[in-house]
């Protein structure tokens, strides 16, 4: 180098990562416990301290810098029995992800399995730190005997990001975990409820201030120097108990013989203390050491091969080794002794001495360090220490060479870090970089710059006189296709489908040959544009090419993602068997694959296609992806009406575990099981799951054409909460005039729902209806079709009022015509009593026909599990069960509601509500209303 810079070692120490089973390395030294220094105070006071808190979850100890903190908690953690997860934290720590992906490792490295369930959801830019947090605190729960968690430095990472989750961590914790938090600053917690509620020990500065006791204890029995009891208190006066003063201050005094007057000497607030203590220390080493501890100040981290490659020496080990043994604020950071740090405030100080002292050797210093941490393919402190020693050259180059890796490895937020710190005059020069740039932008939703990036990016490549630097021609070949993908993702999002096909078609046109990754991207989004638009045929036709790409390049959990859509699809379109087809292939297909290494890379698959998944959940278990499959199993069970089935396939589901799941996995999990729920008649259970899928609710590109709202909405039209849908209604800006459009057809449909529950607003909902099955069926979207015919029966009947079946039998006939061939029965179950009368009248009018006999069946074997009481006939004591309606009238008897009131509030006719009436008498054995009520109280009815 002409610069004179060490060139990086052939063999540096091993690098400082922990295989998490996620795609991200972590530092292993920052889940060690630190490393007693050979000698310490004992501090007993404080550890009985932290000891009798074992019953308080939340544990701070909080003071200024170089008072003991981390000491103390190390002592603890080194005298306790139970296990302890530690983390020292630092500023990179400062967004969600790495943040809990540190944490859950270091629990899992406690207590081993804790994190199996848990790793897994934090991996890519859609990782949801909410839902982990819940799944963490449920895998806590079941570690036998507790264990203990120590977030060290946590002011470095105490950010609105992280402390929203950690105060639910917190106030959810099981009886026998709890959380110890080392800080200098108080930690944006609900610190004063917690100590209202006695659920918080606090140790502070002036806890952790060293008595007049603990002072001569250290100048005595741990320095070894021989004061007298007058200086040992003016020592005390003048450190006012400060542990790093105190150390320093006595490194200072060895081997002086006037120690009175050097305690008299300094004074001042802390920072000067430290300074002059500092300057007092270094001063003191021999010029090799004191060269050796400015130069290395630069390093947040420090081995033998490291320190040698930044001062040029070769025996940077011995001098660590020496250095931890003459105490001189040497931290071990393994059991080996091959890498250490600074004591923080320590390592201050000497930055701003070498600064002061030799300026111009602090970029040199960074450049040698970012071309050592870049040999050992550390690309992060390599580009930190490249930019700041002003070598942006490396600093490109590291990130050209790792960029596209990280994207693929879900690592978006690295790469995004890395956009403002490299000047566009150096990414402009680089295809690959820009690109990389580019997709990281994307993949976070950072739109507005894209479009005058990939101008730039294209024009240069047009340009056979531009400077372009490539270091990767593989990578460079696959840029022109990538840039078509971006293009039509950027048409997707602003809602131009015909430009997204447009750009997906070129993306295929230009991807390089074997590019499976390309081609399945863009294929993929086409197939969201043609989705989203309502063409579900093509939809389809362009993710089955997708998955056909992303097989051939490996990426079967990225098949799993596209198998969601293909199943979702074929739903829609009524064709269930397909859909189940669909799953259960996908589900041979990860059995085929099972084991580490077989995991997405790139593209956009996913839940909808919208970007790669990782491999296994667990080394040599199940795909990531094979519990969303079950899931899609269990929609298909319930929409024919195996309500056993459904819920089996849920509960698999469930065993496997988020961790097996893609990222839309936990609301869509939670979606499955409040239907099951609502078909069960639990409608509350429903709407509790249906808020908590909303609280873990994942995003991608794909057409949000089942609003978690809207489903809500749904369920809260079962308890008769009208005027809240019709609300929801307005907040929407849905009104029945409305032209149909695919991706508003389910909330219109809902809206339709909602107008049905009133006798006035009926016959529109009818109109509405009749608008949206035309549009439905012109989409060939059966599945929804055989939904709105239903309604229509039910809004028919309604609308007639005078018992007379002939106008509602009509679409009734035609949806049951359908799905004799679709398989659907939910649908139909799901009206309740209203729709088993009218199968009852098909039945009447088509005796041969025995599909509406056994769409009936199914209606009669449900009516009582959805009115809530379970098998009421074998459980109860009754001759015959109630239907769902008369449990309704039952449940209004019980009121104080007199007899057109209840019809009313049903919308049904005295007469009928009369039948109904007898109809419950004689099913209870009884002949009085009041009679009525008191045995279906003695039932459970009620």
């Amino acid at each position: 180098m002409t610069d004179g810079t060490a060139t990086a070692p052939l063999d540096p120490p091993p690098p400082l990562r922990v295989d998490t089973g996620t795609s991200s390395p972590l530092v292993r030294t920052k889940l060690f416990v630190p490393r007693a220094r050979h000698a310490l105070v004992p501090r007993a006071r404080l550890l009985e301290r932290l000891q009798a808190a074992d019953t308080s979850p939340l544990t701070v100890v909080s003071g200024p810098a170089g008072f003991g903190k981390t000491t103390l908690l190390a002592a603890w953690a080194g005298a306790t029995e139970r296990p302890v997860a530690w983390v020292s934290l630092e500023a990179s720590e400062q967004h969600p992800t790495p943040f809990w992906t540190y944490v859950v490792t270091a629990l899992d490295t406690a207590v081993p399995g804790v994190g199996a369930t848990v790793l897994p959801l934090l991996q890519g830019a859609d990782a949801r730190p909410g839902a982990v947090v819940a799944t963490l605190v449920n895998a806590l729960a079941a570690v036998p005997g507790g264990v203990d968690l120590v977030l060290d430095d946590y002011h470095l990472a105490d950010t609105a990001a992280i402390a929203g989750d950690v105060a639910f961590l917190v106030e959810h914790l099981p009886a026998d975990v709890r959380v110890l938090i080392g800080t200098r600053a108080d930690p944006d917690l609900p610190l004063a409820r917690m100590r209202a509620r006695g659920a918080l020990v606090e140790v502070r500065a002036a806890d952790l201030r060293l008595t007049r006791a603990e002072v001569a204890a250290y100048v005595t029995d741990v320095a070894g120097l021989g004061l007298t009891a007058d200086e040992v208190a003016a020592l005390e006066d003048r450190t006012e108990g400060w542990v790093a003063a105190l150390q320093l201050a006595a490194l200072s005094l060895r081997g002086r013989d006037d120690a009175a007057s050097f305690i008299a000497g300094f004074a001042g607030d802390d920072r000067y203390v430290v300074d002059y203590l500092v300057e007092e220390v270094v001063r003191r080493q021999p010029e090799q050491v004191r060269r050796f501890l400015l130069d290395t100040s630069v390093l947040d981290r420090l081995s033998g091969s490291l320190c040698d490659a930044v001062t040029g020496g070769s025996d940077s080990r011995s001098v660590l080794e020496s250095l931890e043994r003459a105490n001189l604020f040497v931290v071990p950071l393994d059991d080996n002794r091959r890498w250490y740090r600074y004591h923080h405030l320590f390592a201050d100080v000497l930055r701003a001495h070498l600064v002061e002292d030799r300026p111009s050797s602090v970029p040199t210093l960074h450049r040698r360090a970012a071309q050592w941490y870049a040999a050992a393919d550390e690309p992060e402190p390599a580009v930190r220490h490249a930019i700041t020693g002003g070598d942006l050259e490396l600093a490109a180059d590291v990130v050209e060479r790792t960029a596209i890796g990280l994207l693929r490895q879900r690592r978006e937020s690295t790469v995004r870090a890395w956009i403002d710190e490299i000047p566009d005059a150096l990414v402009r020069q680089r295809p690959v970089l820009a690109i990389g740039f580019i997709g990281a932008l994307m993949s976070r939703g950072e739109f507005d710059t894209v479009p005058e990036r990939l101008a730039r990016l294209e024009a240069l490549l047009a340009d056979p006189s531009a400077d372009v630097v490539v270091l990767d021609e593989h990578e460079a070949a696959r840029v022109p296709g990538a840039m078509e993908t971006y293009r039509a993702a950027l048409a997707l999002v602003s809602g131009d489908a015909a430009g997204t096909v447009m750009h997906a078609d070129l993306a295929v046109e230009r991807a390089a040959p074997g590019d499976d990754l390309t081609v399945a991207a863009a294929s993929a989004l086409a197939g969201l544009a043609s989705w989203a638009g309502g063409d579900l045929e093509s939809a389809h036709r362009a993710y089955s090419v997708a998955v056909a790409g992303l097989e051939r390049a490996g990426n079967i959990s990225d098949v799993l993602g596209c198998s969601i859509t293909l199943g979702d699809l074929r739903t829609t379109q009524g064709r269930l068997d397909d859909a189940r087809r669909t799953y259960e292939q996908a589900l041979r297909l990860a059995a085929a694959h099972a084991g580490p290494g077989t995991g997405g890379t790139g593209g956009t698959g996913g839940s909808g296609g919208s970007g790669a998944t990782s491999s296994s959940g667990t080394p040599g278990g199940p795909l990531r992806g094979v519990a969303d499959m079950e899931v899609g199993l269990s929609g298909i069970a319930l929409e024919t009406g195996d309500l056993g089935a459904a819920a089996a396939h849920l509960d698999r589901a469930g065993a496997l575990g988020e961790h097996l799941g893609l990222p839309q996995f936990p609301y869509r999990w939670r979606v499955a099981q409040a239907r099951l729920r609502e078909a069960e008649g639990d409608r509350a259970g429903a709407l509790a799951l249906l808020e908590e899928a909303q609280r873990v609710y994942v995003g991608d590109y794909s057409p949000d054409v089942c609003p978690l709202a809207a489903q809500r909405v749904r369920v809260l039209l079962t308890l008769g909460r009208v005027d809240e849908a019709l609300e929801w209604a307005r907040e929407r800006g849905l009104t029945p005039d409305d032209e149909p459009s695919y991706v508003r057809e389910y909330e219109h449909v809902t809206l339709a729902r909602a107008l049905l529950h009133h006798p006035d607003t009926s016959p529109t909902a009818h109109r509405l209806l009749e608008r949206l099955a035309a549009a439905a069926e012109s989409g060939g979207r059966t599945g929804i079709l055989v939904e709105m015919l239903v309604l229509q029966a039910v809004a028919l009947d309604r609308a007639s009022g005078s018992g007379d079946v002939g106008a509602p039998l009509e679409p009734l006939e035609r949806a049951v015509r359908l799905a004799e061939g679709t398989g659907h029965v939910r649908v139909f179950v799901g009206e309740g009593a209203p729709m088993a009368g009218l199968l009852a009248a098909l039945v009447e009018r088509e005796p041969a026909w025995g599909h509406p006999r056994r769409l009936l069946d199914a209606c009669h074997r449900e009516a009582v599990v959805a009115g809530g009481v379970g098998d009421v006939n074998e459980a109860r004591g009754l001759v015959e069960p109630l239907s769902t309606r008369e449990l309704e009238v039952l449940r209004l008897l019980a009121t104080s509601l007199d007899g057109p009131d209840i019809a009313r509030r049903l919308f049904i006719s005295v007469n009928t509500l009369r039948t109904h009436t007898k109809n419950v008498y004689a099913k209870l054995g009884v002949n009085r209303r009041r009679d009525a009520v008191a045995r279906a109280g003695e039932l459970g009815l009620l």
